[in-house]
């Protein structure tokens, strides 16, 4: 079973980024642009005739999303690094986004929420840098209600070839940013095989340059969360 080799502690994590928030957004919004505008989209569509729904929005870092929601959608956001946090914080006071009811500290892989409180998680690039992706995915379904989804975007590293021996050199050092490039599907698939409730909806290449993929899961009713 492939497994999440990763050896990024959380501590290493909030320095990344606390060192990268001043400088996210120039170096990072047009690369991700196409994957957050997709994954906000697949969240829009998730509300029957516009009704509210309630979203968490895990690794919310600046909020570059957070503008890319319907009214409809009521976001709180997590992140592990305050600073991020801070710059979210005064992107929705600028834009005036009553829809984000929170933007909290908290650790992915232990989330500060009852069982089934949301109706959809999104979690754009944030299982590249988590220290163990199967918590996080862990603790994204046991959080969202039986019917939900979650709804991820991340680089998938190439399985063989040239590109995969170019990842796993840019692996090391990519450890300023906390993100692996050489991310395995497997690390999903074998999470998935585990959990027979969860589905996986979509898989799709994302521009620029089929770099990224975006992945819906469902939360099937009458699963359970572990």
């Amino acid at each position: 079973m492939a497994r999440d080799s990763s050896t990024i502690s959380q501590a290493d994590l909030a320095s990344a980024y606390a060192r990268w928030a001043p400088v996210y957004d120039l170096f990072f919004t047009a690369t991700m642009r196409p994957g957050r505008k997709a994954a906000a989209a697949a969240i829009n569509a998730l509300a029957n005739g516009g009704q509210p729904i309630q979203v968490l929005d895990v690794g919310v870092g600046t909020g570059l999303e957070l503008p890319m929601f319907e009214p409809h959608v009521q976001i709180t956001g997590i992140d592990l690094s305050e600073p991020m946090l801070d710059l979210a914080r005064k992107r929705v006071a600028r834009a005036g986004l009553a829809n984000v009811k929170a933007l909290r500290a908290m650790d992915a892989m232990a989330l500060d929420f009852q069982d089934a409180h949301f109706d959809a998680v999104i979690a754009p690039f944030v299982l590249t840098v988590v220290p163990d992706a199967h918590r996080t995915l862990d603790e994204m379904a046991r959080v969202v209600k039986p019917g939900g989804e979650i709804v991820l975007v991340n680089h998938i590293g190439a399985e063989s070839g040239a590109m995969a021996t170019l990842e796993r050199w840019l692996s090391h050092r990519a450890a300023a940013l906390g993100w692996r490039p050489e991310f395995s599907w497997s690390i999903v698939a074998d999470w998935l095989a585990r959990h027979p409730g969860i589905t996986l909806v979509e898989r799709r290449k994302l521009p620029p340059l089929d770099l990224f993929t975006l992945i819906r899961l469902r939360r099937e009713n009458g699963a359970t969360s572990a």
